[in-house]
């Protein structure tokens, strides 16, 4: 039987779709990595990446996931028995928490109920408690993947700040949708994916780190492969201790090109008409967004009554080929998810729109067809600036 073509639309937040310019980058022959070649093209990577964390701090790239590099930040920041804070308000901060525990690290958790945004005042009120023993850390997300939640960086780094612990933020997700302002808010250190607002494939991450992070890290770091001070002993060629993924590194290169050439203000603007023509569909038909602080990145949406979320996405990508996303530990089943995310546009939200309508419509829920892709159109029919 002949297979028959079909397209397929990703809306997912993460991995996201690619631009075909930087996928043809990636398909180039690859280059050596110790070479002046493949030095140019990391120094203008590392320039553009510190202007997309919007920082003057040192970013160091790893071959990883995000996961990878949030590990990697435990490990180099900390020491067994030391005390941190972790905001736990959906499934990344839970793996901050996870993180830390693994390397006996002992947690001060400020459980947030999901969809909720962290107040920057119960961080606050646990640094200035007077415990003996200090806090070193803190850690929180700046989209909250799991619930599409949007946290207040800057009024954390103004707390933080005051104290002698470091500010460490999961931007995975949010990086390229929600403005992080690393250096005028005081962040010390940032997590970011290659795979999200980057538009690349799973397999980079970044961290940045400010002298005050750099200044807590121990001699002895318990860490061989991730190791920052390895990294940071060869940026200045620039160069890397161990070998690079290139074609990825090749094809960050371009797509830091299109940011840059967009503009880091314009993508904000396009990730917010994106979010708000998604959102204004959604409830056109009579659903609800589950968080109370959205971010541009994701829109989780609850499920209406007696459906499934996790029926719903699959009907949506089997029968629609549109791919959004499930909801995650406790709101498996619950809730949905649709990005608008790195290399989307405004017609890539119809379509999902649309797809959304008749899976919900097959699903038994009543609802007037077109009148969700109607209320998105009204956003962004007009310019997005």
């Amino acid at each position: 039987m002949e297979e028959i073509m079909e397209k397929m639309y990703l809306m997912t937040p993460g991995p996201t779709p690619i631009p075909p310019q930087v996928a043809l980058e990636m398909a180039e022959p690859i280059i050596h990595h110790r070479s002046p070649q493949f030095q140019k093209i990391f120094a203008e990577v590392l320039e553009k990446l510190r202007y997309l964390f919007q920082t003057k701090n040192d970013i160091l790239l790893f071959a990883s996931s995000g996961t990878g590099a949030m590990e990697a930040a435990v490990a180099n920041l900390l020491s067994p028995s030391d005390r941190v804070i972790v905001v736990r308000g959906g499934k990344f901060g839970q793996r901050w928490a996870e993180i830390c525990v693994t390397y006996g690290i002992e947690i001060i958790p400020i459980d947030v109920q999901w969809g909720m945004a962290v107040e920057p005042q119960e961080i606050e009120k646990i640094l200035q408690s007077g415990n003996s023993q200090p806090i070193k850390a803190v850690f929180t997300t700046l989209c909250e993947t799991s619930t599409g939640t949007l946290t207040d960086i800057q009024k954390i780094g103004e707390v933080v700040k005051k104290s002698k612990a470091v500010l460490v933020v999961d931007a995975i997700s949010g990086l390229a949708a929600d403005d992080l302002r690393t250096d005028n808010w005081s962040v010390d250190v940032v997590v970011g994916g290659s795979q999200k607002g980057l538009m690349l494939p799973p397999g980079l991450s970044f961290v940045s780190i400010s002298e005050k992070a750099w200044d807590i890290m121990e001699e002895k770091i318990p860490s061989y492969y991730f190791n920052f001070k390895k990294y940071k002993k060869v940026l200045s060629k620039p160069d890397t201790p161990w070998t690079p993924a290139i074609s990825l590194i090749s094809g960050l290169q371009k797509s830091l090109r299109l940011i840059k050439e967009e503009g880091l203000e314009n993508v904000f603007i396009r990730h917010q008409k994106l979010a708000a023509a998604v959102r204004d569909g959604i409830e056109a038909i009579g659903l609800k967004l589950f968080s109370k602080n959205p971010s541009n990145a994701v829109s989780a949406v609850r499920a209406p009554a007696n459906i499934n979320s996790s029926k719903l996405v699959s009907m949506m990508r089997d029968e629609f080929k549109v791919w959004i996303a499930d909801g995650q530990g406790e709101l498996k089943g619950k809730v949905f998810r649709i990005a608008h995310l790195g290399y989307m546009q405004r017609f890539d939200v119809i379509i999902a729109l649309s797809a959304l309508e008749m899976t919900l419509a097959k699903m038994g829920y009543k609802l007037e067809l077109g009148k969700a892709v109607a209320a998105a159109e009204e956003i962004l029919r007009g310019n997005y600036a």
